[in-house]
């Protein structure tokens, strides 16, 4: 079986990790952990970094650090991972949806500026499956109405936007380094920024909300959302060699899409010129012109060995949700076209021509090309 997604390991993270069991510091607060975050706040352009165990927790940390509580509203978009829309509901807060634009699948700009209240307080863009938002009207629609932007780029380490590193435009941009990502430390997140202010109230929310000068006493509710040093060791050789990976992952979006270019029934995921998209996932949808369903096409691919996943299921469709109350009798048409349609193809950093060549052998196959 040709997995979704495995990760890339080497030498240097082998060093680096037994160098952290040598030193016998493993928990969280170690000179790995530090470099770590120091590290990946400047390849993003953002002065600070504050490392958390998952993704998820970095979101919920961020809006934690913000202030945002019961009675707020945050802007996402509909289509993306539940943790997105979690992280809001754990600070007593309500996620209002946007639906995706056709092209990218992401949050559509254009619809974010009839969503905004007075409750609102900020937009959370999500840069979906390795390509960035179009960011631009995001932030004026935020600067005009006084909003913070959370950019959620646990998809897009190293994608850009007109130059811009995503998760770095934003108040806050935050990152998983799930065994999937082009990063990696297993489990584990980071919350980027460049307001001292927030970097130092995040640091200390991270860890038990301890008061400046007296351990052990508290006026706030915090939280135990450390990263090991061990993680911190694997993150640093991973970050050290992410051009590498983004190489990588460009190439293999260009060996599917000379090989996948002239299937009929798939539409194959293309870049907005304004975009370096890093091709988290390869991400291709079902058209009408194809005989089978998308999920005739994902299971005769696992009969030939390719292992796939569907696109997430959008918010408005999620039964945790519409117990809570939310969001009824709202409709995302594009969201939910993109999920009823949307799969992707093993897009790993370990992949290889070969396994490429496998996977699209398979694809015309099903889709009787061959």
């Amino acid at each position: 079986m040709i997995r979704v997604n495995v990760p890339l390991l080497g030498d240097r993270e082998r060093e680096l990790v037994l160098e952290c069991l040598e030193s016998t510091w493993i928990s969280g607060r170690g000179p790995y952990v530090t470099r770590f975050e120091e590290m990946f706040a400047g390849y993003c352009g953002m002065r600070y970094g504050v490392s958390t165990p998952t993704g998820t927790t970095a979101l919920h940390l961020a809006l934690a650090t913000l202030g945002i509580g019961p009675g707020d509203e945050v802007i996402m978009p509909a289509l993306t991972i539940a943790s997105c829309a979690f992280a809001i509901a754990y600070t007593g807060a309500r996620p209002v949806l946007v639906d995706s634009e056709p092209v990218t699948g992401n949050l559509d700009p254009a619809q974010v500026e009839a969503k905004v209240t007075p409750q609102t307080r900020a937009i959370m863009p999500v840069h979906l499956y390795g390509h960035p938002v179009d960011m631009d009207p995001v932030l004026d629609i935020a600067r005009r109405h006084a909003l913070h932007v959370v950019e959620d780029a646990a998809e897009a380490h190293g994608a850009l936007y007109r130059g811009r590193v995503a998760g770095g435009m934003g108040t806050i941009g935050c990152f998983s380094f799930y065994a999937n990502k082009l990063v990696t430390t297993g489990e584990g997140g980071m919350m980027v920024t460049s307001d001292p202010a927030l970097a130092e109230h995040a640091d200390r929310l991270k860890e038990l909300a301890h008061v400046p000068g007296h351990r052990f006493l508290h006026d706030e509710i915090g939280f135990n959302y450390q990263m090991t040093n061990l993680q911190a060791a694997l993150g640093i050789a991973q970050l050290e060699r992410i051009d590498e990976a983004i190489a990588k992952k460009r190439w293999m979006a260009d060996q599917y899409a000379a090989q996948l270019a002239d299937v009929p029934g798939l539409l194959l995921p293309t870049e907005a010129p304004w975009a370096r998209s890093v091709y988290w996932m390869y991400a291709v949808r079902v058209t009408e012109e194809s005989s089978l369903s998308r999920d005739e096409v994902m299971a005769a691919l696992r009969e030939r060995g390719v292992d796939t996943r569907t696109f997430f299921v959008p918010m408005h469709q999620q039964p945790v949700f519409e117990r809570l109350g939310w969001f009824a009798g709202e409709r995302y048409p594009v969201a939910e076209a993109l999920s009823e349609t949307g799969f992707y193809l093993p897009s790993g950093l370990a992949i290889t021509a070969d396994q490429i060549q496998a996977v699209c052998e398979a694809v015309r196959d099903v889709m009787g090309l061959r």
